[in-house]
Formats: C-alpha cells, structure tokens, sequence
C-alpha cells in the first residue's frame, strides 16, 4: 500500500493529459492504467445481488454474457428479513467472490427510497423507510469491505423512477430530502465508509447529481466527513470540469477520451484549477493503490458455485414473507394430494432485469426441489405463461381439472420481467390479466387455495379475500425452489416482514398525482409523507402494512421498560422488552419499535420506525430485546436551523408486530432548547413574539402588545361579525407592522424601529 508521501511523488510526475486520464474509466469496468508510472488498473463489478464479472463484451444493462455465478435474493427480499446479520453474511460471501475474480469493488447496494410502488427498480431497492435502508445497507457494506473489497453505494440522490432518469429533476424540500431521500445513504456512510459512493443520473432541484457541490461536497463530505470516492453512474457527467469541482472522483465508464480531453482544456484556459485535478488524482490512487494490493493474493478465497448456492437458499427462506393463511392452510402436509398450478413453479422469477443480471450457474424451481425430495404425489398444470399476458384456455382447463381432484391448490404467480426492469417504470400495479383469471376459476374449484408470489414491487390483490394463503416471495434468487420447499412444508417457518406498505390500489399512493411528474420535473408534493408515514396520517387502509408479516406460531410481548421517563433531547435511552414463543414452532420474530411523536405545532408523521431486532425463539422460550434510541431517534430536520432538533414534549415508546399492530407502549418526556428565530422584522407575526421568552422583559416594555391590539373601541358590526376566536386569531397571526393600522395610531415606525434593534440585539447574544 502506497504512502501519501510516495502518491503524491507520484503524481508530481504525471503530465496533465495522464491526470485527467486517471479520472475516468478505460472501459465500462476497468480504470486507467499508467505502466511507466507504475500505475495499475482495478476492476469493478455490478452488484449488489451476485458477482457479474464480463471478461469480453462489456455493457451495463446485463445484455451481454458474465461469467456464471450465484444469484442472491434481490433487495426487496433482504430488506423483508429484517436481518442485519444475515445481510452481512452475504456481502462476506460476495467480497469472498470479488476476492476470487480479482474485482476491486462491487457496485451496490441501492439504498434509494420507495417513494411509489411503480419504479421500475423498485426490486433492486430497500424499503419505503430510510432507517432500515440505512441499517441493512450497513451491515451488507461492512460485510463485503471485510474481505478488503469496496462497494459502491447508490444511487445518491433522489433517484426513484426510471422515466427520464437521466434529465429527469427530483423537486423535493431540504426538510424530505435530509429526513426521507439522505437519511437512508447518511449512516452507511458515517458507520461503514464505503469506498465509493456512486452519483445518481437525475437533477436534484435543477442541478445534476454528478455535478452538484451541495450534495457532493457540501452534505457528503464536510456535514458527513465521507473521506471515499465519488462514481457516476454509468454515463452520468455532462460537464466533466464542473463535476469534478463539484465532488465527482471518477467518471464511468470510458467516454473514448472526450472527458479527459475537456478536463485538459480546462486547465488550460484557467476554468480548472490543476491543484483541484491533483487532489482529485491523489484520491483515486488511495484506491487503486489500496485495492490493488490485494490481486493477485486471493488464493486463500474459492468461488465455490455450490457452496454459495446452498448459502443463497438458506438466505432467500428469510425473505419470504407469509401475507394470509387463514385456518393455517400452511405448512402442507408432504403426504398431502398437492395441484401445483403456474409457469414460475417450473421456471421461477428469481431476479430483476437490468445491470443486475446474473448468469446463474443453476436454478432451482419449486417443481425441482418437490423431485429432489421424493414428492410423487403433486399433479402439474402450467395455467398461463410466465412471460406474457395471453389467456389459454386448455392451459386455464388443465388447471381446473388438478385443482378439483386435488386436497390443495398452489398457484405460483406474480410478475413477468417484462413488467418490471430498470430502464422503465410500471404504468400498474397490476398483474397479468390472464392469471387473475386462471386464479379465479381455480379457487372456485379448489378445496384449499395457495397463491405464492414472485414479483418485485407491490401488487394489486382482487383474489386476497377469496383464497386461503399467500405467500409473498419477492425474487428469491437462483435457489428460490428449494427455500421455498422448506417454508411451504413447514421445515422453516415464515420469518419475513414487509419492508414497503402494500397499499389497496395504485391511487392511493401519496406519489400518485406526482409520478412520474410532467417531461423533466418531478415535484415531490407528498414531501415527507412517504409510505406508512403517509397512510398512518391519513388512517387510510392499507392491503398490507409496513413491517406485516405472519408466522407458523404465535409471540407474546410482555413487560416493556424504559431506562428513563424524563430526558434531555441530548441524552439516550434504553428500551428493553420480552418476546415469548407461545406457539408449537420454532421460529424468528422481527421486534419492530417505532416512536410516536408528541403533539407539538410541527408537522410530523404520526409514528416513525427507530429499531428492529430479529430473535430466534424455540417454543415457550424467552428473549429479552434491547434497543438504543438517541436524539435523532426524536429528531426532524429543521429548515430554519439547517439542523436535527427534537421538539420538547412527550413521545410514546411503541413495541409493535407492524406500523398497525403496537402491542406495548410507554411514554417518556423530554426537555429542548426551543428552535428560536434569529432574527425580527417588520413582517414577524405576533405569534413569534410571544413564543420566545428571551426578549418578554423588552417585549412588555415597549409593547403591552395584547391590550395595544384591543384598545381600539370595536364598531357595532365589528362587534357583531367578529367572534373571540377570530379576534384571537388575527392578533397572533398578524405581521408587527400591523400595529400601524389597528392600534387607533398609537403605535409609530419609531416604536417598531426601536423594539427591533433591541430584540435583534439581544438574540445576538
């Protein structure tokens, strides 16, 4: 590893044309070499579900061959575990690929915010919460970079649809983008410091992603201390300079030269400053220097294909996520007369399309894993295609026919790829129209009705009423048969939750009037009210709910405890409570807290998820669970400060199954500094004033400011179309100006000027 010392004696050898040649890639997956330099070249590689590893025709949307790998569940599923050790396990088992095949930095994880459930990439995305984005994220990042690989998280920022991403511009206030859209990048890089950090194609308030210094300098590096390297995205820069002064280390991938060149000219004409372009250089070589170190001494890690193939099925059982069973249908008996009806249980929907793409060195379908285990007895009716949207009726007959001769239907449904990739968003939440019919003439048949799902963003459900059981399976990798042989038979119980709201239709979004916005400007009306913070405000009903999920056995919440009941905003507080298998089944148990917020004048979601814990618990045992909460735990972004601050009041410590279903709760009050103005002028309401206790001695001196706006004799028709509360109204609404007009004149400009200068010159203080 090469010092700073002997970096930058090496870059006070580089000519210009070599420094700006460092700032970008020499293909869409290597960077720049410079042998005479001694400079070498690193890899990078999409990510974040599987290694896609091209060694001869390069792209970035998957349409060309990788070399084979394993495909992980995507990340809508390791979302839904709610597992950080889990997720951790599996980024240490990516890095041990990447060590393998010499790839320096694996791109991923895309931690951006389910803003609607029609992004296209909603798949390869987290949840609709930005703290558990930023947990899970967290632990993938610290388990890949354990093994000396970097990731490369994405896509910063505000990047939630696929339509005209790359001019596209995400309108959206400080107070949404610091709470919801930032929140979910800021504590994976605080907590795990990933080596890069990869820049969004969209504008974020008119201003492209790749060249903007308030999100790039401003926000990462100087109020996070992010001490990485910024990537584009592929193909993001537009002006090569102004990006680079922005904050944007390495441009990807190669643009032929062209770049390089205008980095040069720049320069050149004194638009560039060439100490900028060294720091820049000084930056990516700790990188390259760093990486490098590690090619070409990876013997002790093996790419075993079926090693992580037996890994990926044990992960994607922890995705699935049980939505219904009623008279608990499931687990099946193994011995039971099983119709299993759908394309995806021959050949499943495992993966999302796009740069994502694996080349799976085997898949495992339901159907599979049924032979592997011995099952004879399960009749198969393909129903409908799994990849288009054609009704067949002697396929939708064939269907019928098993289902009535069978003790239980199981129909594997869901998405086609087609519905959903990168590139493009959904127009629907719906799914194809030909397997909603077979759906229902087979449920009408049926004994028992199972619905297992494949799909990567929320569904419409017309069938949830009408059927006994639905398992939602999101795109469970290449190993999804066999995980899913597991749960639906009862070897592992169900241990998902929902990491998005599902909600009862499409318009009910709180995006809806505001996606995909109109040609290049999205605004974000719906501010911070995204998912379950919107549909709680509203208490509107939902399909399912953040956080959902059911089990093969049953939990007790019991004997919540609060380390304080009265606090400082500045101070921590532990939460403990006791979960208890009461049921006959081993299983794992998400333990969701959440923070209800207090009655204060700002306006806030009313609960937002702060902690999460999974615990595996054998029947009639029981665990303790302990969360941490600190100021941000209670804190909004105030706008007026540029800072969290955390109202004063009492906030309600919730322990709940989901966003719906709080099982305990208890409260604890806590003291603050009040957000104050820092300032007073002709236009502060008289509210403002009578807020702040730091200027009461000045304020009653010069203004007994009550009795000055009623000293005025009302008219008779004032008197009779002016009630208390409106006369209350307009005093604390109005502007100190004010006083000039409704104070019968005894209130001049001298009067206000004197109150101002020493109001304003007491805050200063």
């Amino acid at each position: 590893m090469k010092t700073n010392e002997e970096i930058k004696s090496i870059i006070s050898t580089l000519t210009l044309e070599e420094k700006a040649s460092l700032c970008s890639g020499a293909t869409f997956w290597l960077t720049k070499e410079i042998p005479s330099k001694g400079i070498p070249r690193i890899m990078v590689s999409d990510g974040p579900v599987g290694l896609r590893k091209q060694e001869n025709i390069e792209d970035h949307l998957g349409m060309n061959e990788s070399i084979k790998a394993v495909c992980f569940p995507a990340g809508v599923g390791m979302a839904a575990t709610f597992n950080r050790e889990l997720y951790g396990e599996m980024g240490e088992t990516l890095g041990e690929e990447c060590r393998a095949k010499d790839v320096a930095v694996i791109l991923g994880p895309a931690v951006n915010i389910k803003r609607s459930p029609l992004c296209g990439r909603n798949f390869e995305y987290l949840s609709e919460d930005p703290y558990l984005a930023s947990e899970m994220s967290t632990a993938y990042i610290n388990g890949v970079q354990s093994k000396h690989v970097g990731t490369s998280i994405k896509h910063f920022a505000v990047n939630n649809m696929e339509t005209r991403r790359f001019s596209a511009s995400s309108n959206l206030s400080e107070r949404a983008l610091r709470e919801i859209y930032l929140a979910a990048f800021e504590g994976p890089v605080k907590n795990a410091k990933p080596w890069t950090v990869m820049c969004s194609y969209n504008r974020i308030n008119g201003e492209l992603a790749s060249q903007n210094k308030y999100l790039l300098t401003d926000i990462l590096r100087k109020d996070w201390g992010y001490e990485g390297n910024v990537v584009s995205d592929w193909g993001a820069v537009s002006d090569r300079a102004k990006a680079l002064e922005a904050g944007l280390n390495l441009e990807m991938p190669t643009s032929y030269e062209e770049n390089d060149k205008k980095l040069v000219e720049a320069v050149k004409n004194g638009t560039l400053d060439e100490k900028v372009l060294d720091a820049n250089c000084e930056s990516l070589l700790k990188l390259i220097f760093d990486a490098y170190d590690n090619i070409g001494n990876s013997s002790e890690f093996v790419f075993d294909l079926d090693a992580h193939h037996d890994k990926a099925k044990e992960i994607a059982a922890e995705t699935f996520v049980l939505l219904k069973n009623e008279g608990n249908v499931l687990p099946l008996k193994k011995d039971a007369k099983i119709a299993v009806i759908g394309s995806y249980a021959k050949v499943p929907r495992y993966q999302g399309g796009g740069s994502a793409h694996i080349n799976c060195h085997k898949i495992v379908g339901f159907l599979d894993a049924c032979k592997e285990n011995g099952l004879n007895n399960i009749s198969f009716a393909e129903g409908f295609s799994g990849t288009k949207d054609n009704f067949d009726q002697a396929l939708c007959d064939e269907a019928v026919k098993n289902a009535k001769d069978a003790d239980v239907a199981v129909i594997f449904a869901g998405l086609p790829d087609i519905f959903e990739s990168e590139g493009y968003d959904r127009k629907h939440m719906n799914m194809p129209a030909c397997q909603l019919k077979v759906i229902e003439e087979v449920r009408k048949v049926a004994k028992k009705t199972v619905i297992v799902l494949h799909n990567g963003s929320p569904i419409e459900m017309p069938f949830v009423n009408d059927v006994d059981a639905i398992l939602e399976c999101y795109l469970g990798g290449q190993a999804v048969g066999s995980a899913q042989f597991d749960v639906i038979f009862g070897d592992k119980s169900p241990s998902g939750r929902l990491a998005e709201t599902f909600p009862i239709r499409l318009e009910d979004n709180p995006s809806y009037l505001n996606f995909p916005g109109f040609m290049n400007n999205v605004n974000y009306a719906e501010d911070i009210f995204v998912g379950y913070r919107y549909y709680d405000k509203k208490k509107m009903n939902v399909l399912f709910p953040f956080g959902y999920g059911l089990s093969y056995t049953e939990f007790k919440y019991d004997n919540l405890r609060l380390s304080k009941s009265e606090m400082k905003d500045t101070d921590t507080l532990e939460v403990s409570v006791d979960i208890t298998n009461v049921g006959s089944v081993a299983s794992k148990e998400v333990v969701q807290l959440y923070v209800k917020n207090c009655d204060t004048p700002i306006l806030r979601p009313i609960r937002e998820f702060k902690g999460f814990d999974k615990v595996y618990l054998k029947p009639g045992e029981t665990k303790t669970v302990t969360f941490t909460l600190d100021k941000r735990s209670f804190a909004y972004y105030e706008e007026r400060i540029s800072d969290w601050a955390v109202p004063a009041g009492t906030y309600s410590i919730e322990i709940g199954k989901n966003s719906r279903c709080i099982e305990l709760s208890k409260e604890v009050n806590i003291t603050s500094e009040p957000v104050l103005p820092d300032h007073y002028d002709y236009d502060t309401i008289t509210e403002e004033l009578m807020l702040d206790p730091r200027i009461k001695d000045i304020r009653d001196k010069y203004f007994n400011m009550e009795d000055a706006f009623k000293d005025r004799e009302l008219s008779e028709v004032e008197k009779e179309s002016m009630n208390e509360e409106m006369a209350e109204a307009g005093f604390l609404f109005s502007p100190l100006r004010s006083a000039l007009y409704f104070t019968g004149g005894s209130k001049k400009y001298e009067d206000i000027d004197k109150f101002l200068a020493e109001v304003n010159e007491r805050i200063k203080k």
